[in-house]
């Protein structure tokens, strides 16, 4: 059995995301397992980018409300117990409701060694207008 002290928080990088956003690295897989986890804390109006992930990506909501959607379709309201699929690929985007704070467990998967495709794909800023569509 191994202990491992959660890293500290950081700031979420302004190329991927609009607003305040937090994240904390809770697991890494050791080899073989390429599985990653982490939380994702939105303060209100915060999301992502545009982007897609090489395997996919799985989100269970902790707290809060928020928002999301995949490129082309509408805009979900997502909740505490729910839980986001999107496909290897599937272009989407994520984050809080404009009133409310929203916290996910993002569940990612690392591409196998030697595998060129990019983990995640990073897409433009999900603008004003996008977001309020819903």
């Amino acid at each position: 059995m191994e202990v491992e002290r959660v890293q500290a928080t950081v700031k979420g990088p302004a190329d991927w995301f609009t607003g305040d956003v937090w994240i904390d690295g809770l697991a890494r897989g050791a080899e073989p397992s390429r599985v990653r986890v982490s939380a994702v804390h939105f303060t209100p109006s915060a999301r992502t980018a545009w982007h897609s992930h090489s395997v996919g990506q799985t989100l269970y909501v902790t707290e809060g409300r928020g928002l999301v959607q995949s490129r082309g379709g509408e805009i979900i309201e997502i909740r505490p117990g729910d839980l986001v699929r999107a496909a290897g690929g599937e272009w989407h985007w994520h984050g809080a409701a404009p009133d409310h704070f929203m916290t996910h467990l993002s569940v990612t998967e690392a591409l196998a060694p030697g595998d060129p495709r990019p983990e995640t794909d990073w897409g433009e800023h999900v603008t004003d207008a996008e977001y309020n569509r819903g």
